[in-house]
């Protein structure tokens, strides 16, 4: 059989392998979360990942091959599926394998071999899975550091002497056998020592009250705490009598349906022993109260009574609990939680003579009531140390102080989740009260109705807006859930050390709000809807850093920036702000500075380079090009043949030879006409005193026909030369003023490569316009001046031409 399963396995291992899905679902401490995904099949994940959680999935089968390499896996839960095949090696790779949970499945048996190199399991969950018994021979052999074993289920049927060995102790064991029917004495006998056990023992108390009492043996130490599930406490007590037998001290009942007469039967089955705790989670009881058999068992050394979820049928026909006073003497710690209690008589009050701890938390007490049960604040429960009445229908905080003045010893009180809407100006409270809780209720307003001894107050959920009271003693305080805007005044609690106040609409807090605390050690004020200035975002990361005195208890994540709108979401510890943000005067101000110092750098440099020079010019010329009447604007504005631009350096020559050649009369030289005299424009003769050089440049160039470069090395080493220059580019290139406006004179030979590149239009002009050479020879100067007069006479012809 076992062959044909394994050829099954590996058949289906063949067939789907390669349709396995993969799982990423994995956060940093890789916590692998693939639960609730609809997984037929083992997903493929990280071989790095510590636990992994397949719960709520239709996985089938878990191969031979699924989880290998998983050899630091120390989590794996397989709640919840489908499971009815494992390979018997499926877990042989998970030697780190600490936790593993095969729960609410369809195994119909235990395999030996799954768990053969589980060597560092330590929890086992086998519960629910329909197998009948563990197995032919001991499955749980090799599990030597197990702590912790559930296992069980409806269909269990048989538990053998061998089929735990191996397990030598264990911390918790579960066993469900609702419908155990074979139970070999002994067979959980062996493991010991044994921490809390769990039994669900239905069936058996109802058809084999023996084997309820040989497992309820097997498993009873006076150490040991029991709880029993599912019972009908209405049959034989004889397995309670084999506890009290053991010397069982605590008994837990979950989920227990009894009658008064049930509880008479058990109350005599124990009658002196060292019970010292009996719970009862789930209760439905029945009957008329009728406890008058048991009046004579002692119990003594019951320390504690806890009743949860308690339902009485027919209470009106219930009798009074004054007949368990015989009962209600001896415990310190009684609890009575959601079970519909809406009074407790006074008279049952007075019974509860060593009583310390009250709790009657989600019931149904009203001021009313709570004054019937605490006997009107006459401090009949003088030794009362804690008290809890939260979760019921109180209205009056001044009426709750009145009841507990008088409790002397009160050192706890639970008063949340009540009805409180105010709080009156002044209370009464007993002097050795350090605890408090008035949480989830509706306060507004806090006043100085708390008492200044108080080291714990919780006014957790409630409406407040701020706190403002001086308490000096206290040491923790809890204001989350309100809205509060700021954090208290730090020196109205010198002593406080935990501050919780998450969930308000506190923006921001800072470094002196802190400062003010002196022994503030823990706070925690996540989840607040914060200002992420630049003062917090820095004080938080140093906070976070460890920076701080103050720890931040609830980590960097619930920090959370929600202004400004680009930052909203954001965990306050991990952004990251620029200097213009956070240093804006500064960095205004560097900006002027460096913004300024770089103006006048740039307005130096363009004075060197004499920029505004060119966008005078320039615009000068925009502006000419672009009227309508410019050229006849220009023909009346002409006053001279041409404008001569030299070097200061060739003046010598420009005026003793060019100008005496050019503007005085001449004798007729050959030609048909006497040469009219020109007039030339030379700056040191004809610009205007008193104007700028550069306009006087300007306006020389445009009251000339021509223009004239006396060019030489002293005219390349001439900026001013090089301004004329480039304003007579201008012209050349603007159409109407003729392509010929400029005239180049060598007066020493001068070639383009010998011209600097700055000079660029010098060379262009030198490129595109031919230029004349002052001859050496003195014979052909006659040559030079004639075709410098022709070339300066006709532009003059063409206009008159035209």
């Amino acid at each position: 059989m076992e062959l044909l399963t394994n050829l099954y396995l590996l058949l289906s291992f063949a067939m789907c392998r390669g349709q396995r899905s993969s799982c990423d679902r994995c956060d940093p401490r890789l916590a692998c979360d693939c639960s609730h995904a609809g997984y037929t099949l083992v997903p493929t994940v990280t071989d790095r990942a510590l636990t992994l959680d397949l719960s709520f999935n239709d996985i089938a089968v878990v191969t031979g091959g699924d989880l290998t390499g998983h050899e630091k896996l120390r989590i794996l839960i397989l709640h919840r599926n489908r499971l009815s095949e494992i390979h018997p090696s499926a877990f042989d790779s998970l030697w780190s394998l600490e936790q593993l949970d095969l729960s609410d499945n369809q195994l119909t048996a235990i395999n030996r071999r799954w768990f053969s190199k589980l060597g560092a399991l330590q929890e086992l969950n086998l519960l629910h899975n329909p197998y009948s018994c563990l197995g032919s021979r001991p499955v749980l052999q090799r599990l030597r550091r197990l702590k912790r074993l559930m296992f069980g289920g409806p269909a269990l049927e048989e538990l053998r002497r061998r089929d735990l060995s191996g397990v030598s102790q264990l911390e918790e064991l579960t066993v469900q056998a609702n419908n155990l029917r074979r139970y070999e004495s002994g067979a959980l006998a062996d493991v010991w020592p044994l921490g809390r056990v769990t039994l669900s023992l239905h069936g058996p108390f109802l058809t084999n009250i023996a084997l309820a009492s040989d497992v309820i043996g097997d498993v009873s130490y006076p150490e040991t705490p029991i709880i029993l599930k599912d019972l009908h406490l209405n049959q034989s007590v004889q397995p309670f009598r084999e506890m009290a037998r053991r010397r069982v001290r605590r008994i837990t009942f979950c989920n227990l349906s009894v009658s008064d007469k049930g509880i008479v039967d058990f109350l005599e089955a124990v009658d002196g022993e060292p019970i010292t705790s009996l719970f009862m989670d789930g209760v439905t009881l029945i009957g008329e109260g009728r406890w008058e058999k048991a009046r004579l068992t002692d119990h003594k050394n019951i320390d504690e009574f806890f009743l949860r979820n308690v339902v009485v049928l027919n209470v009106f026909q219930f009798s009074s609990l004054l007949q368990l006073g015989f009962l209600l003497q001896y415990p310190r710690k009684v609890s009575i939680i959601n079970s519909q209690v809406f009074v407790m008589p006074c008279a049952t009050t007075h019974l509860l003579l060593n009583l310390q701890y009250l709790d009657l938390s989600d019931n149904l007490l009203t001021d009313l009531t709570l004054t019937e049960t605490l006997c009107n604040g006459d401090g009949t429960l003088k030794d009362l140390r804690v008290l809890n009445v939260s979760g019921n229908a109180l209205k009056s905080l001044s009426t709750v102080s009145r009841l507990v003045t008088n409790l002397s010893k009160l050192t706890h009180l639970d008063v949340s989740r009540n009805g409180f809407i105010s709080m009156p100006g002044g209370c009464s409270w007993p002097s050795t009260l350090r605890y408090l809780n008035i949480s989830w209720a509706k306060l507004t307003t806090i006043s100085p109705c708390l008492p200044e001894t108080l080291e714990v107050l919780d006014l957790s959920n409630n409406d407040l807006k701020a706190f403002f009271l001086i308490l000096p003693s206290l040491r923790e305080l809890h204001l989350s859930g309100n809205k509060i805007l700021s954090l208290p005044p730090g020196w109205m609690f010198p002593n406080l050390q935990t501050l919780t106040i998450q969930s308000n609409t506190l923006n921001m807090f800072t470094r002196s709000d802190l400062q003010a605390y002196r022994r503030l050690q823990d706070l925690w004020a996540g989840q607040n809807k914060f200002v992420c200035s630049c003062d917090f975002v820095y004080f938080l990361q140093s906070a976070i850093k460890g920076g701080e005195d103050v720890h931040l208890s609830d980590g960097e994540d619930a920090y959370v920036c929600d202004s400004p709108l680009y930052l909203r979401g954001e965990p306050a510890g991990r952004v990251r702000l620029s200097v213009v943000v956070c240093r804006r005067v500064l960095f205004v101000s560097v900006s002027c500075v460096v913004a300024l110092i770089i103006g006048i750098l740039v307005c130096v440099l363009l004075w060197r380079l004499h920029a505004f020079w060119y966008l005078r010019m320039m615009w000068a010329w925009l502006k000419a090009k672009r009227s309508s009447r410019r050229r006849q604007r220009r023909e009346e504005l002409l006053s001279y043949d041409a404008f001569v631009s030299y070097s200061e350096r060739d003046a010598s020559w420009v005026e003793n030879v060019l100008v005496p050649e050019l503007e005085e009369p001449r004798e007729n030289d050959g030609d048909s006409l006497n040469p009219r005299p020109l007039t030339l424009c030379l700056h040191k003769r004809d610009f205007l005193p008193g104007h700028w050089i550069v306009d006087n440049i300007m306006s020389a160039m445009e009251r000339s026909r021509r223009t004239v470069f006396i060019l030489s090395e002293n005219f390349v080493q001439s900026e001013w030369c090089r301004y004329e220059l480039d304003f007579s580019h201008f012209q050349l290139f603007d159409g109407e003023t003729g392509s010929n406006a400029a005239i180049l004179i060598l007066l020493e030979p001068l070639s383009k490569d010998d011209i600097p590149k700055r000079f660029c239009k010098l060379r262009k002009l030198m490129s595109s316009t031919t230029y004349l050479e002052w001859p050496r020879e003195e014979e052909r100067s006659g040559e030079f001046w004639r075709k410098v007069r022709n070339a300066l006479r006709d532009e003059e012809e063409e206009e008159e031409e035209g």
